[in-house]
């Protein structure tokens, strides 16, 4: 292989770059959502467009590929995805995989991923576990979409009076139109959906009821990482959109360590593996 693709595919949005074998950037690309589970085409329609993007013209015959991508663990897609893309080689991994690559590199330690979903991994002596990840219905817990869907159904207890309501609630009955649309909304939202109505929570610092799901939030986040960390003093780095909300919140829990690169520095490192492994 002459190029060696990373891709990053999640519920927000897709990155690509492309290099040579020597790690030197030639590309790059950025797409749609991408969260091969619950958006099958939608996907792999940003994919390629990203991917396409960061190819600029060449072949993908002379490309070796690392996709890390959400909910790859739950779809199968590490089965069925690979013979569909053109790609010379193709690993077809979790996002958390990738996430983990590009936060510790070889080291050990305990990467809490937290965007628009959450997965939480550990890694020691380059074997990787992880939690979560299980997508947002049932999981993906201390997300956006995880903390979006916490707060319309305290919107909507606010009606029923379990609830005070505050400025933060009556800022989502006023946008979204009340009640009825809230659940008309929920029916057919998306992660990325609830993840927005999360964003609100931005603008109403302090309130009682952004604490509420903020502190549920990181009751989760806690509850994952004690289990990650086994009894060990593994260092923890936050990753994410939402990452630097949580170390900061929980700044004095855990010996953190910052990121030493993203998920697609990880997608990438991954893929020029594929080179080290030729040469064996």
């Amino acid at each position: 292989m002459q190029f060696f693709l990373g891709l990053d595919g999640g519920g927000t949005g897709c990155r690509a770059v492309l290099a040579d074998r020597d790690g030197r950037v030639l590309g790059r690309g950025e797409g749609g959502p991408a969260n091969i589970n619950s958006d099958r085409d939608g996907a792999l329609a940003a994919i390629m467009d990203t991917a396409g993007q960061a190819l600029d013209g060449r072949a993908p015959g002379d490309v070796a590929a690392c996709l890390g991508l959400a909910g790859a663990n739950i779809s199968g897609a590490r089965n069925w995805l690979g013979p569909m893309l053109p790609f010379g080689r193709v690993r077809v991994v979790h996002d958390a995989v990738t996430a983990v690559a590009g936060a510790l590199g070889a080291g050990d330690g305990v990467v809490a991923a937290i965007g628009t979903g959450s997965v939480f991994s550990r890694q020691i002596g380059g074997a990787v576990e992880t939690i979560g990840g299980w997508g947002p219905v049932l999981g993906d817990e201390a997300s956006g979409a995880w903390m979006g869907r916490l707060l319309l159904t305290l919107t909507l207890r606010t009606q029923d009076g379990l609830v005070e309501p505050t400025g933060l609630t009556l800022a989502v009955l006023d946008q979204l139109g009340g009640p009825q649309q809230i659940v008309g909304l929920a029916r057919t939202a998306s992660g990325a959906d609830f993840a927005r109505v999360a964003r609100l929570m931005l603008e109403y610092p302090g309130d009682p009821v952004a604490e509420q799901v903020l502190d549920a939030a990181c009751d989760y986040v806690i509850q994952a990482i004690t289990r990650l960390q086994g009894g060990r003093d593994l260092p923890v780095t936050f990753t994410g959109g939402l990452g630097p909300i949580f170390a900061d919140r929980l700044f004095d829990r855990w010996n953190q360590r910052p990121a030493r690169g993203t998920p697609l520095d990880g997608a990438l490192r991954l893929a020029l593996e594929m080179a080290q492994s030729d040469k064996a």
